[in-house]
């Protein structure tokens, strides 16, 4: 099973408050997008998974497209979009196709939460990244939040924690296992879920892949791919964000 699918269920657990962080991380984003394309209304999110950024915008009164590789994290997304009352046009679909399955004239094309990443190599980030110019109208804009991988150590063993949550009288305690290979790391999430009262715990354990790559590396990629005024924008969401207009 993807990793994605099997984590779609749990997603929400990274956040101490996953609602709390929609809310948060769409009102960041809008601001970014009005301020660096004022007027835009028109949203492609190409890595949507369970809706963390896409239900944020579109609760903002934006239009929102809303693709993911993961059939799973995007019927999550669909359930939670239903709930929370807003409205999302879902799909399925991997980012180096954009072009063919979502079409041109969007205002904006984004990919956050350090997505683009999980494309290992520079010829299929330079790949995504014209599908998204391709999608784009005249004067529209790529946004993308990333990991600052410069500030990150290198090496195995390297233990990332995302805290304990409690939900429905079971406790989660969460953490990732790092494991270096030159520019690339394979990472295991681990979700133990404890069930206090029965005194037994099972563990979950989801594996994948990341390419450590540079914002430097990666602006000059978006410049390859037919992006101009390309920067780095910091301390404007919780990640590095890049930028750049067709």
């Amino acid at each position: 099973m993807d990793f994605y699918d099997e984590l779609a269920p749990l997603y929400h657990l990274i956040f101490p408050d996953w609602r709390a962080s929609i809310a948060r991380q769409g009102g960041q984003l809008h601001s970014i997008v009005q301020v660096q394309w004022p007027g835009a209304r028109r949203l492609l999110d190409l890595s949507c998974g369970i809706g963390t950024q896409a239900i944020g915008l579109a609760a903002r009164g934006l239009s929102v497209r809303a693709p993911d590789l993961s059939p799973v994290a995007v019927e999550r997304a669909r359930q939670e979009a239903n709930a929370q009352g807003v409205s999302l046009a879902l799909s399925v679909g991997d980012m180096r196709h954009a072009h063919a399955l979502h079409g041109s004239g969007f205002d904006v094309v984004l990919s956050c939460d350090n997505s683009v990443p999980h494309l290992l190599m520079d010829e299929d980030i330079l790949l995504a990244l014209r599908e998204m110019h391709r999608c784009l109208r005249s004067g529209g804009g790529v946004l993308l939040s990333v990991r600052d991988y410069a500030k990150e150590e290198r090496g195995r063993n390297l233990v990332k924690h995302y805290g304990v949550r409690e939900e429905g009288g079971r406790r989660y305690v969460l953490f990732q296992v790092w494991d270096f290979e030159g520019d690339h790391y394979d990472f295991s999430f681990f979700v133990v879920e404890e069930d206090p009262r029965a005194k037994t715990a099972v563990t979950r354990v989801m594996r994948s892949r990341y390419y450590a790559i540079g914002t430097d590396r990666l602006l000059e990629l978006m410049a390859e791919a037919g992006f101009g005024n390309v920067r780095r924008i910091d301390d404007a969401y919780y990640q590095p964000v890049l930028v750049g207009t067709k």
